[in-house]
């Protein structure tokens, strides 16, 4: 009896355990799915809006690309970033893996870049402000209007414009120097020399920078738009260059190949489309009857008097915010403490820039290096000069 009551007792408290199993499973199971629950919530906290927008998250790399976080191949090339940091895709990872030494030229794009959208908005309210966190541009990246469209396009530009460089100084391994065109090109010259590589650098930029999209919305369509039409912008500007050969530089015969157009001429064409952005709203063509199939992709301008935005042509989709004044929650920085022009009418005028709130000035001594001299061999001697420079700052 005690044999048979144990032998019960000890199948009892078997069976016990499996009989909470499902419960056990149930909790667990309750718990993994609150803790996604808050990792969502806490996502879109960080991003400020409900869907996780990841758009312009590898110009992050710019801050962090040094030394003590690239790794190395036996030939001392950079290859990827740690992959600790999480600032790229894992497509973005793989391409970069791919193309051995091709990470330098991604950063030194980006630093030519955002160097140029700071130029070209110097005088302007909105001045291309950056922040040395991953989000280099800021909440503005989060929008659609014309600022937002401008660092779209001048980063996938310089993408661009640097890849095709880099491919043409011999930087990066999977790529060279543009040889398809050879053979005579007119009557008294001939191709040859070395091309930049632009087709590779505008594939190559399609691939890495349009990877971080996603979705199908009007924004999703604008970003790869105006992506699009940097790289475009660069393509476009190419020149042709010669150089003379025949007896004592007679110029019988010249050898020509296509160079790259500086980086300011991109620029300043990309900042003309900016002042003449196109404002789209999203559109469906519906089924093509022809070939049987849908084009959702289309973009339409908001006023149908308007022309439809060119393939080069900037496009938006709401207006920009105010950025006279700090604010937070657009990201905007203000104007307050600007340097402005007190005789200027232009956008630069104090009147403009520092929004109808008037402006201070003070005056400051600058000590700068002059009437310099070079002596033989081999120095320069200068004097130092002081003058007084008057400035005028927004209030």
């Amino acid at each position: 009896m005690r044999r048979a009551d144990s032998s019960s007792s000890s199948s009892s408290s078997s069976i016990l355990p499996g009989h909470f199993t499902p419960f056990n499973t149930m909790r667990s199971l309750a718990l993994l799915l609150g803790v996604k629950a808050a990792c969502i919530l806490l996502v879109s906290s960080l991003s400020g809006t409900g869907a996780v927008n990841n758009s312009g998250r590898w110009w992050g790399i710019v801050n962090v690309a040094s030394s003590s976080n690239l790794l190395t191949n036996s030939k001392n090339v950079q290859l990827v970033l740690d992959p600790s940091l999480a600032l790229l895709s894992r497509r973005q990872r793989r391409l970069i893996r791919q193309n051995p030494g091709i990470l330098h030229a991604i950063a030194a794009g980006l630093h030519t870049a955002i160097k140029e959208c700071k130029w070209q908005f110097r005088n302007r309210r909105w001045n291309c402000p950056t922040t040395h966190s991953p989000a280099i541009f800021g909440k503005i990246v989060n929008r659609g209007c014309r600022e937002t469209a401008f660092v779209f396009a001048i980063t996938s530009a310089g993408v661009t414009h640097a890849v095709a460089r880099s491919c043409s100084e011999g930087s990066i391994e999977s790529c060279t120097c543009d040889y398809r065109r050879r053979g005579p090109g007119g009557p008294d010259w001939h191709w040859g020399g070395c091309s930049d590589n632009v087709d590779f650098g505008r594939m190559f930029s399609r691939e890495f920078v349009d990877s971080s999209e996603r979705g199908r919305d009007l924004r999703y369509l604008t970003n790869l738009h105006n992506n699009e039409a940097g790289r475009m912008t660069v393509s476009a500007e190419m020149r042709q260059e010669c150089k003379c050969h025949g007896m004592s530089g007679s110029c019988t015969v010249r050898t020509c190949w296509m160079r790259l157009p500086s980086f300011r001429t991109v620029g300043d064409f990309l900042k003309d489309r900016f002042d003449g952005a196109s404002r789209v709203v999203y559109a469906n063509k519906g089924s093509n009857r022809a070939s049987h199939r849908a084009d959702p992709r289309h973009l339409e301008p908001e006023n149908p008097a308007h022309k439809p935005p060119s393939a080069m042509d900037l496009v938006y989709f709401e207006k920009s915010p105010n950025f006279c004044s700090n604010n937070g929650k657009t990201g905007t920085l203000g104007t307050s403490g600007r340097t402005c022009n007190s005789s200027s009418p232009g956008l630069d005028g104090c009147e403009l820039l520092c929004c109808g709130r008037g402006f201070k000035t003070r005056t400051e001594s600058v000590t700068e290096r002059c009437h310099c001299t070079f002596h033989w061999c081999c120095h320069v001697s200068c004097l130092n000069c002081t003058s007084t420079r008057t400035l005028h700052q927004c209030l």
